[in-house]
């Protein structure tokens, strides 16, 4: 049976679009697409309709992602029902998708990408927005350690 999972950032053009790239990648290398599908959200809809920010893209890029999607808004009407994972980059977003759930009927499948990570010091992929080329390096680290975990926890 088919699983689906939704990264979701505040502006969806940075974390979750990287989110999005880095597992759909390791669904194909793994030979999974018969299992696994994903998407990304923002939580806010300022960039409704853009590409990824050019620094996600352009780091992303030279390891080998793609970023085909464009951003979109968490919509709680469609979401809940059609995502069997929803997996937020930081605190502030997880907080803002569980208020969304107004009957608490879906909290259980509302988590922080990085409880997936492998060692993980830290349970927030950090905004890069205002930052250097670094933290858009650390972003991409960061969703490929809790992709694997994620791929592992999600394919059994």
């Amino acid at each position: 049976m088919m699983k689906r999972v939704l990264f979701v950032c505040l502006g969806n053009i940075c974390r979750s679009p990287t989110g999005e790239a880095v597992l759909k990648r390791m669904i194909q290398e793994n030979n999974l697409s018969h299992l696994l599908a994903c998407e990304s959200a923002g939580t806010a809809g300022y960039h409704i309709g853009e590409r990824p920010d050019h620094r996600t893209r352009a780091h992303g890029e030279k390891r080998g992602y793609r970023f085909d999607s464009l951003a979109q808004q968490f919509d709680p009407k469609k979401d809940f029902e059609a995502f069997d994972l929803i997996v937020c980059m930081d605190r502030s977003n997880l907080q803002n998708v569980l208020r969304l759930d107004l009957t608490g009927k879906y909290r259980d499948k509302v988590k922080l990408l990085m409880e997936f990570a492998i060692d993980a010091s830290n349970l927030e992929v950090p905004d890069p927005y205002y930052e250097g080329a670094e933290a858009f390096e650390t972003v991409i680290d960061l969703c490929e350690n809790a992709c694997r975990g994620l791929i592992h926890s999600l394919a059994r």
